[in-house]
């Protein structure tokens, strides 16, 4: 728990241990970064605070809560799906989008329009209602003294009226948009993610007003889009009636103008086309049918001609043929009587007459055949010329026709064009009146709203428990900001962080109950084996400890009230309960306590000495409780330093040494008194004093620098009035002192 002081020499200071880091200071820690175990104790230390700061903010949260009126939500589902339409005149009215965030986005916002909103405020009277229509609320105070200094400013400065704000408004229709407004800002529609269902919400202070406006939210925009797509059909179906309407008077007036075209141009239609169409067709099929009979009419010619086998002869003129046959039968008999008789006998003479007979018939025959056939043919000629030429005539005819077909044409298919487009429509017409009488809208209701039985708004429980949570936080910033703001010493390990010198002890408080009537320097003699009697000890032993060991010690503090002289007196008896010689010196002749605290008041005492009034001997002094000797300070005297700083001061220290084992000097504060540093200065070693949790640091280091700039030796300090009992739950390693588990040693 004590640190070990460093080597003590008459000639040189005491050896300081090197200040630890901000960090270090704050945690408690000598050295190195802050532990989980540092962060701990001062939660430990500080846990009054965290614990009033977790109770204080959910407290008041609860009180808030108390004093808010309670609103109320409730939510209707609907479920968006459009309907899809084969009409294509319906198809560019009543586009169906794909359904897509930016589409439900669109739908959201047009279930919470200003439309929607008005209705609902009027369907349920919500102008006369004070939660939407802030003009029936009473005006807050801001809102009147914002009013008052807007009044005032506008007589005379109009400027700063214009910046204050514009005047009440008791505008009718101003304090009817506001409630309109307001209503809107109660419809909260959300669109539950990758779904095509719009929750629709109406926040309220009734929850069954609440309930109903959710439902009539959800119905209006329902029926919105029903009454949306119903007039979009009829607008469709006027839009086709209008246009039956043209395209009949189209049909009519193309129909018109052909029966005037063909009268102007003299255009017979035929049975089955044209007039003319017909008669270049008949005469085409008559000169096919002359060219073949002109062409059947050669054909004979040829073979009556002989330019033909027999068997064609035959074929195209019958009555040669039995000339023929019997020709060819008579030449048969006169080659086989030639080879039989010879060409002389009267037989074959006779057969060779008749033959020639038969050869002049057939000849005959022949040229009769041959005039005939000459004469179908130029018959067959003649005809095939005829109808040529009166084909041609045809022909050029039907040219001209076609030329003036052209725009006959023309406006035919105009009118055949309106035909079809009429029919069309008419179609769609009837299909049109067929979807309106089927008509459905793109919503439904999924979900009805119903009276909410909790609130929506103040919600108790997460609220409550996020105030526990900023309390937790807000109380552990206050737990930094005080232990970054406490600029005291709590322990052994803030005076070695902040001053770099050893704690020796920890002086604890007794408390009135422990004291009795005993008073605290007299507690070390009637209480030996207590605490506070051997942190004494433990203060005795860390001075005693090193090479050279102090015989004159001053004791001083930073300012009046650290326990110094109570340390003082309290050591000197525990050194002397130990056997040791010790003397105690009041040094402090400002403001001495001696002679009251040791009943020696009006006693000579360290000033008689000085001045040459008394002998030192006289003014030693005699413990009632222990063997150990005191000097008081003796009369008062204001030039204090320059008798401190005399050459009898030094001859007394000298003698003291010489006589006693221990010499302690209480000296005056070292702050404010120069005094102190010249004791100081005087003495082997300096303890000094530092009240436990009261001392500032500052103030005690700016009087450390005092007494090393005085050359003084200060060997460690004395933590004084310790609160056992706080100082024991802090954390710090040097409570382990006052640890239950210690109590065997001591006897209060």
């Amino acid at each position: 728990m004590l640190d070990r002081p460093a080597n003590l020499a008459n000639d040189a200071p005491f050896e300081r241990h090197r200040p630890a880091s901000a960090l270090a200071a704050l945690t408690g820690e000598v050295a190195g970064p802050a532990s989980l175990g540092a962060v701990l104790s001062v939660l430990r230390r500080r846990r009054l605070t965290l614990i009033l700061s977790s109770l204080l903010m959910p407290l008041l949260a609860w009180i808030a809560l108390g004093e808010v009126t309670p609103r109320y939500t409730a939510t209707a589902s609907v479920l968006y799906e459009p309907n899809s339409y084969t009409l294509p005149e319906l198809q560019s009215i009543l586009r169906a989008d794909p359904t897509t965030e930016a589409v439900m986005a669109s739908q959201a916002e047009i279930v919470r329009g200003l439309r929607t909103a008005e209705r609902v405020a009027e369907r349920f009277g919500l102008d006369r209602d004070p939660e939407f229509n802030r003009a029936l609320r009473p005006p807050g105070a801001l809102a009147q003294l914002l009013e008052s200094a807007r009044r005032v400013a506008a007589r005379d400065v109009p400027w700063l009226a214009r910046r204050i704000g514009p005047p009440l408004s008791t505008d009718a229709e101003d304090a009817h948009h506001a409630v309109v407004l307001a209503v809107q800002a109660a419809i909260e529609v959300t669109t539950a993610k990758a779904s095509r269902v719009m929750e629709i919400g109406f926040t309220a202070e009734d929850r069954k007003l609440a309930a109903a406006a959710a439902n009539m939210v959800a119905g209006l925009y329902i029926q919105d889009q029903l009454d949306t797509k119903v007039d979009a059909v009829r607008r469709a179906s006027r839009w086709l009636e209008h246009r039956v309407g043209e395209l009949r008077r189209e049909v009519l007036d193309a129909e018109d103008r052909i029966a005037a075209y063909r009268a102007r141009q003299g255009m017979v239609q035929g049975v089955q086309a044209g007039l003319g169409t017909e008669q270049v067709s008949r005469l085409s099929t008559d000169v096919l049918a002359a060219r073949d009979e002109r062409a059947r009419a050669e054909a004979r010619l040829d073979a009556a001609r002989g330019r033909a086998g027999a068997a064609a002869q035959a074929a195209i003129a019958l009555s040669v043929a039995p000339l023929r046959a019997h020709r060819d039968q008579l030449a048969a008999q006169l080659q086989s009587l030639l080879a039989r008789l010879g060409s002389g006998h009267p037989d074959v003479m006779a057969l060779r007459s008749e033959l020639a007979e038969a050869d002049r018939s057939v000849g005959g025959e022949i040229a009769r055949v041959v005039a005939a056939s000459e004469a179908d043919l130029r018959a067959a000629t003649e005809r095939v010329a005829a109808l040529e030429q009166a084909l041609a005539q045809a022909r050029t005819g039907l040219e001209q026709s076609e030329q003036a077909q052209i725009p006959l044409n023309a406006i035919e298919r105009d009118a055949e064009a309106s035909r079809t487009l009429l029919q069309a429509v008419l179609g769609s017409i009837q299909q049109t009146a067929q979807q309106a009488a089927i008509e459905t809208p793109d919503a439904r209701v999924v979900s009805a709203a119903m009276a909410p039985v909790q609130p929506s708004f103040p919600r108790s429980g997460p609220l409550l428990a996020a105030a526990a949570a900023f309390g937790v936080l807000f109380g552990l910033l206050a737990v930094y900001l005080r232990e970054l703001a406490d600029a005291t010493f709590r322990s052994g390990h803030d005076v070695r962080a902040v001053l770099g010198l050893p704690c020796f002890a920890l002086i604890p408080e007794i408390g009135a109950r422990a004291l009795k009537r005993t008073r605290i320097e007299d507690f070390v003699a009637y209480k030996p084996l207590s605490p506070f009697a051997e942190q004494l000890r433990a203060l005795r032993a860390s001075l005693w400890f090193g090479a050279e060991r102090p015989r004159v010690i001053a004791i001083t503090a930073a300012r009046p009230a650290e326990g110094k002289t109570t340390v003082a007196i309290a050591l000197g008896r525990a050194a002397a309960l130990s056997g040791e010689r010790v003397v105690v010196l009041d040094c402090d002749i400002r403001q001495p306590s001696f002679g009251r605290l040791m009943r020696a008041d009006g006693a000579l005492g360290v000033v008689d000495c000085l001045m040459g009034h008394a002998k030192l001997e006289d003014v030693i002094r005699r413990d009632t409780l222990t063997s150990m000797d005191y000097v008081p300070a003796g009369a008062a005297e204001t030039n204090s330093l320059g008798l401190l700083m005399s050459e009898a001061m030094g001859r007394i220290m000298e003698a003291l040494r010489a006589d006693y084992d221990l010499v302690l000097l209480d000296a005056p504060p070292a702050f404010a008194m120069a005094d102190a540093r010249v004791v100081a200065r005087m003495a082997d070693a300096t303890l000094l004093c530092v009240r436990w949790c009261s001392s500032s640091r500052a103030v005690v280091r700016h009087s450390l620098e005092l007494l090393e700039e005085a050359q003084a030796r200060v060997a460690g300090v004395a933590l004084t009035r310790v609160d056992v009992r706080t100082h024991a739950r802090s954390g710090f390693a040097d409570a382990e002192v006052y640890h239950p588990r210690y109590g065997g040693y001591f006897r209060e």
